[in-house]
């Protein structure tokens, strides 16, 4: 059975890819803060990546495939991956990444796709291109890259701040002239579980295959949720269009594992 270690495993994203996984494979994951939940459950490791070697948890636990979701500091993030690079060299493990769309935040004409240079005016997406490039010099077996655009779905912090701003009457801010895609938790979490299951390798976009203005999406999850007439702050910073979106292309995964803008809509509701 495959071993799989979830770095960043209490938030919000690691621990659905935890719930998700565990049925399925000798699942563990890392957590930061004192949790009396977490430490409870053996299968959680509390871990530190500015102060601790993530080295001697792996040499610990030999996971076989390794999903980073962890946040933190930039520059301790880095280190950690650089050290989980040379691990997974000289040890039978693979390593996906979850990376993000704003390592295309440089280009706004056009969508970018899976193998497109990439090319950031942020520091969050240069953090990941840093990331991203040690990767790509990597045998292809050895790691996934998976760019994850906006992420909604019920009990989403988007959402569940939308929630917020919407009973408190509170101006919801978008950018109305920004193209976007987006995804669920729940769709990007099966989308780990068959890339894992299947041995995939390489790059993937994993957002929704059409595109939307980020404030037609807000404003369609707003009247989904009850809300028709949200209050809406709009911020431009262009007179033109301008794309954030990572579409999929050549990684196509099957057809059941793919989503559209109406399902991350419709998925923003609890049922």
């Amino acid at each position: 059975m495959k071993k799989i270690l979830i770095l960043g495993a209490s938030g919000f994203i690691g621990n659905a890819l935890y719930k998700e996984l565990y049925p399925y494979f000798d699942t563990h994951g890392t957590y930061f803060t004192d949790d009396a939940h977490f430490a409870k459950n053996h299968k959680f490791h509390q871990f530190d990546l500015e102060q601790e070697n993530v080295r001697i948890l792996l040499e610990n636990l030999r996971p076989t495939v390794i999903v980073s979701s962890v946040r933190g500091n930039f520059d301790a993030q880095v280190a950690m991956h650089f050290e989980i690079i040379n691990y997974i060299l000289n040890n039978k493990c693979k390593l996906i990444f979850l990376s993000s769309a704003n390592v295309f935040d440089a280009f706004t004409n056009y969508p970018s796709y899976e193998y497109d240079k990439t090319l950031s005016q942020s520091v969050y997406g240069r953090f990941k291109i840093k990331i991203e490039n040690a990767l790509l010099r990597l045998p292809n077996h050895k790691y996934v890259i998976g760019r994850v655009p906006m992420i909604y779905g019920a009990n989403s912090p988007r959402v569940l701040k939308l929630k917020r701003q919407i009973k408190e009457k509170e101006a919801v801010e978008v950018f109305s002239n920004v193209v976007v895609n987006a995804t669920t938790e729940a769709k990007l979490t099966q989308q780990i579980h068959y890339i894992i299951n299947r041995g995939r390798q390489g790059v993937f976009h994993l957002g929704s295959n059409d595109l939307v203005h980020h404030n037609d999406l807000v404003s369609d999850i707003c009247e989904i949720l009850g809300e028709k007439k949200p209050l809406l702050k709009n911020v431009y910073d262009s007179n033109f269009d301008r794309f954030l979106a990572v579409l999929p292309k050549d990684n196509l995964l099957p057809k059941n594992l793919q989503i559209s803008v109406q399902e991350v809509v419709k998925n923003s509701l609890v049922k």
